[in-house]
């Protein structure tokens, strides 16, 4: 597939569920949010029958998302019915690895080929107090479970907050010193109800190399890749920036999302979707809509200039 600027289009993200298991405080309100109805959320049948429509038309990449994917009831099912698909070259996860040490092995055996994992302290008391509750020590049992059953390469997102974890920039370069794992950080963005706080608590990725001077910058290997890559001297891992605000990497953006409920989305910062569900339920061509999102695809976000989206990143699927 080829959008109207000449970008391949072959990754998609595809969120699972809005459920979450963690509150984190950038992510959504501490009271939650209104949870999409059962009977709105695409079904494993639904979803396998859109892969199927989007594995003909060139996507040969897809990783799951949430919410917390793993909360997902028929999650090793799905992972299976997506694998089975010959076009799909690679499937991941992201999560927030609480639920890893006990589901990995099983991942792994369904056809998973690697994770993603969130944390945003390496410190517990920090960690459980931006999550609203989550236990660093079972993060950090998922992450070895993950490594023991093959989950790899492992990349940990490491989303940037000023005044919570720019002190411990340093420790988590540090990681990628001895271990061939990428640590990557990720810029705030301004999205949903949490948008306001996002900004007052906004650092550029230029503070990561600030912090860190002996980072030297490596050659891309993927150009369809969000981050900029960076080594410490003989380390055996990367540290990735990801900057959609202050860098934004458009113009080699190969993505397009499907949020729980069967919404197409062709840019994360866009409030315009494509019902796929609906286009399902009434037996048309999934194509046509898809084809559709690809040519309505922008060239470029606009959240560098204050603008935000409306819904909460749960919501459509990180």
């Amino acid at each position: 597939m080829i959008d109207s600027y000449g970008r391949k289009i072959n990754y998609l993200r595809l969120s699972v569920t809005d459920r979450c298991n963690l509150r984190c405080q950038y992510c959504m309100p501490e009271s939650g949010i209104e949870k999409i109805k059962h009977e709105e959320i695409l079904s494993l049948e639904e979803i396998d029958a859109i892969v199927g429509t989007f594995a003909k038309m060139g996507i040969d990449k897809i990783r799951l998302t949430g919410g917390e994917p793993l909360v997902r009831n028929g999650i090793v099912t799905l992972i299976e019915k997506i694998k089975s698909h010959p076009e799909i070259k690679e499937l991941a996860l992201t999560t927030n690895g609480l639920m890893l040490k006990a589901m990995a092995q099983d991942l792994k055996n369904a056809g998973l080929d690697r994770v993603n994992i969130s944390v945003d302290s390496l410190k517990a008391d920090k960690y459980s107090d931006m999550t609203r509750g989550g236990k660093l020590e079972d993060l950090l049992a998922g992450i070895e479970e993950a490594k023991r059953v093959g989950l790899t390469p492992i990349k940990l997102n490491v989303v940037l907050i000023g005044g919570f974890n720019d002190d411990e920039i340093a420790d988590f370069v540090a990681l990628t010193k001895d271990e061939a794992i990428d640590v990557r950080f990720i810029e705030l963005m301004p999205i949903g109800e949490v948008a306001r706080w996002s900004k007052s608590n906004f650092l550029t990725n230029q503070t990561v190399l600030e912090r860190v001077p002996e980072l030297k910058a490596v050659k891309a290997t993927d150009p369809s890749s969000p981050a900029k890559y960076y080594k410490l001297p003989n380390g055996k891992g990367k540290v990735g920036l990801i900057s959609p605000i202050t860098c934004k990497f458009c113009e080699d953006c190969n993505r397009i999302r499907l949020t729980p409920e069967g919404k197409l989305k062709y840019c994360l910062h866009s409030d315009e979707e494509f019902d796929l569900k609906k286009a399902l339920e009434d037996g048309l061509d999934l194509e046509d809509y898809i084809i559709k999102s690809i040519l309505n695809k922008p060239k470029e976000h606009s959240l560098e200039n204050g603008e935000f989206i409306i819904r909460n990143m749960v919501q459509i699927g990180g």
